[in-house]
């Protein structure tokens, strides 16, 4: 799980004391906040970049951490990481929110970074710096920028944190200096273990209260916090604050509670990061491998999360041409006629059409022979030398055109017998159409 805005990391002797998290007499710090691990042993979850010999686990235990960028949702332990790595280590730790933080600060920062390694520059170890920077997504291309030379040179070692695919965000010189790793939302065996602790806690948790949280609250609340630990102590803090104690004062949390004080789950969709692309993936994927319920589940999915539906009738419109195409030329029509129902009736009855349009194009036949013929005609016209245009083929119809040939020995097809029809059935009229024999279209 991660911190809150705010947190001081620091260690006794460095001006870097973490003060004791405070129980729930003595202190309004949230339960999420207060559960934070202190140690690897006390982190749950993230077994593949965290699990005993693993090459980051390794790293911390040993005080030999270089540049990292941590990614993932929200409550998986980003931030939390980044405390452990704070106590264990002997380097000297700053911390930074790039929400908040200016170019001004992260400077000076780095200056005194640089003075540190160079009193200490006689010792056979000069001390490190290590700067944490969370949300480093929120830091422009300038502010990125400016840790370039720094972590290069080694002045300070980055341990940045985002929520969003740095691959992204991230400026690929500063990726390059970097290892990433992707923490990925907790399982429902994870949460439950964290919930358990909060309740067991004496110290720092819920311990102290006379309370019993029956295991289907529990279990709902694992079910339902997507993989987020903050999301799921948060509910049962504010079930524990809210619920009246009984007869005998025994605080009782029960399903129904628990229900209660978990708001609208928030769906992990990121308009412009990894959701995003990876459903409307799926959903063009869903549809163009003929399963419609697949295909409608993310369209749920994207209108649940507030995805704009014109974007998704769009990508309908593309798809219905793109992969279903001559096979059935009705899927094309009706995937516009979905997106003018978008922008006429809007949601949420919009999502009717959009349905109907997704069911349509996933059950429809396939062809993406249209796709291929202009995909090949594009390469020949971007690579290979530009074909004329066969004179008979050219407009005649100005002053002057007779004279330069212009039309001259063109057929026009409605004079042939059978000359407008299919060429597939041989309608086509025996005439040069490109001055090099190509073929495009293959059914």
């Amino acid at each position: 799980m991660e911190l809150f805005e705010g947190e001081k990391l620091s260690k006794p002797g460095k001006e870097r004391v973490i003060d004791p998290a405070p129980n729930m007499a003595g202190g309004t710090a949230p339960l999420a906040y207060r559960m934070c691990p202190r140690s690897l042993d006390e982190f749950v979850g993230q077994g593949h970049i965290l699990g005993e010999g693993r090459l980051l686990r390794r790293a911390i235990e040993a005080d030999r951490v270089s540049s990292i960028i941590f990614y993932g949702p929200p409550g998986t332990g980003k931030t939390a990481l980044a405390r452990v790595i704070a106590e264990r280590t002997k380097a000297h730790f700053e911390r930074l929110n790039a929400a908040t933080a200016g170019l001004a600060e992260l400077r000076k920062i780095i200056a005194s970074a640089r003075e540190r390694r160079l009193r200490a520059s006689a010792s056979s170890s000069p001390e490190r710096t290590i700067l944490f920077l969370d949300e480093i997504h929120r830091f422009n291309k300038l502010q990125q920028d400016a840790l370039l030379p720094d972590v290069e040179e080694g002045n300070i070692t980055l341990i940045a944190a985002t929520v969003e695919n740095p691959f992204f965000y991230v400026n690929s010189a500063l990726l390059s200096r970097s290892q990433v790793f992707e923490l990925k939302p907790l399982t429902g065996e994870d949460l439950r273990e964290i919930l358990r602790r909060a309740v067991s806690d004496r110290e720092r948790g819920l311990g102290l209260l006379d309370l019993e949280v029956q295991d289907e609250a529990v279990e709902h609340l694992a079910r339902v916090s997507e993989g987020d630990a903050r999301r799921a102590l948060t509910a049962l803090e504010v079930a524990c604050l809210t619920t009246p104690p009984d007869e005998k004062g025994l605080i009782v949390i029960t399903r129904q509670a628990a229900e209660e004080s978990i708001q609208k789950k928030a769906v992990l969709y990121d308009r412009e990061g990894d959701g995003h692309y990876d459903t409307i993936s799926a959903f063009i994927k869903s549809m163009r491998g003929s399963d419609p319920d697949a295909a409608i589940y993310y369209l749920a999915k994207m209108l649940y999360a507030g995805e704009d539906p014109r974007f998704i009738a769009r990508r309908i419109v593309i798809c219905a041409s793109e992969d279903v195409g001559e096979a059935d030329p009705m899927a094309l029509v009706l995937a516009v006629s979905a997106l003018r129902a978008v922008e006429f009736v809007g949601m949420p009855e919009a999502r009717i059409p959009l349905a109907q349009a997704v069911i349509y194009i996933a059950n429809a036949p396939k062809s993406n022979a249209c796709y291929l013929a202009i995909e090949a005609a594009m390469k020949d016209v971007e690579e290979e030398p530009t074909l004329p245009v066969p004179d008979h083929l050219r407009d005649a119809n100005y002053p002057g055109a007779k004279k330069l040939g212009r039309g001259e020995g063109y057929k026009y097809p409605h004079d042939y017998p059978g000359g407008t029809a299919p060429c597939d059935i041989g309608g086509k009229v025996e005439q040069e159409y490109l001055t090099k024999k190509k073929k495009y279209y293959k059914p």
